[in-house]
């Protein structure tokens, strides 16, 4: 057997692929602004069309606009023809996907499209195929060259619908000034989602779980308070105002210099610099300042200052975000 240059040719179908796409965002014209100027006109969703490899790339491309901004559903075109196409009204726009442009499936659902009356465009490697030339406008990828070396699977057209549709969702994303806020509604789960919305009080320590003690408690009441809690430190407060915290470290320091657990007050061994967050705080806010100051937790505050919880490393890695 022929040994196989394996590094050789995956650079080869990159280049190819690459080369592409390049010519691809070269040759966009007018048709592309058309196409987006009527999509963000929509009354209804946009509904994705497609079938085979270009159906894999309709049904992203429907995940992408729905979840920046513009609500859409994915419609395999031959599970069309047996009542899902039920589910397109007028009031919605289509893009079809189909590098060859004559997708017997699609061009069958053609006349139904006319007949309920809602535009439709298409994305295909033909400007003269049927379904280009029956669509109101229509996008061609202009892509001679398969990476494939037998010419026959789907690649180089592929990525080029894929990078047309991602090109559309993000053009409609900005025309909508889409923002982080609105994309964390639509991504409520999973790390990206948590680290959008989860804030600092949803993920604390508070209430009854908090270790406090007063600035004139002696260190070993404080190690009590400590203990009976488990978060390894402790806040000092005096009439809800934070004085300070005691930690593993100052527990340390007091030890090698014989400090006395029983008489010594807290305030003699506290730590006074304490960093502090909002609880109001996105979560996602205290890695990065726990990174700098290269610390474990953080007290969390509220908009007077007073403090109302505890944040620690472990809670923001339990709740998923790191």
């Amino acid at each position: 057997m022929k040994k196989t240059n394996h590094l050789k040719i995956g650079r080869k179908t990159i280049r190819i692929e690459s080369k592409g796409l390049e010519n691809l965002a070269n040759s966009l014209g007018k048709e592309f602004n058309e196409v987006c100027d009527s999509l963000l006109k929509t009354k209804g969703k946009i509904v994705t069309l497609g079938v085979g490899k270009s159906g894999h790339i309709a049904k992203k491309i429907s995940a992408t606009l729905s979840s920046t901004g513009s609500p859409s559903n994915f419609i395999n075109a031959a599970e069309a023809l047996h009542g899902d196409i039920g589910g397109i009204n007028r009031a919605d726009k289509i893009i079809i996907f189909s590098h060859s442009g004559e997708s017997k499936e699609i061009i069958d659902l053609i006349p139904y499209l006319k007949n309920v009356g809602c535009d439709f465009f298409s994305i295909t490697g033909s400007k003269k195929s049927t379904i280009a030339t029956s669509s109101n406008k229509n996008i061609d990828t202009g892509i001679s060259e398969e990476a494939c070396p037998l010419d026959l699977a789907p690649t180089t057209s592929t990525t080029a619908s894929l990078a047309l549709g991602d090109a559309i969702a993000v053009a409609l994303l900005e025309a909508k000034q889409f923002k982080t806020d609105d994309f964390a509604k639509s991504h409520p789960g999973g790390k990206l989602g948590k680290r959008l919305i989860l804030r600092v009080e949803d993920i604390m320590k508070k209430g009854k779980e908090l270790p406090i003690v007063s600035p004139i408690d002696s260190l070993a009441k404080t190690l009590i308070e400590i203990s009976s809690k488990g978060l390894g430190s402790a806040l000092v407060v005096e009439k809800s105002k934070l004085k300070g915290i005691f930690t593993d470290g100052d527990l340390r320091r007091a030890i090698n210099n014989n400090t006395d657990l029983s008489t010594t007050q807290i305030s003699k061994v506290m730590s006074t610099k304490v960093k502090t967050i909002l609880c109001s705080d996105l979560a996602i806010q205290a890695i990065e300042i726990m990174q700098k100051s290269k610390i474990y937790s953080l007290v969390a505050i509220n908009n007077q200052g007073q403090p109302v919880g505890i944040l620690r490393m472990h809670d923001l890695i339990e709740a998923g975000l790191v």
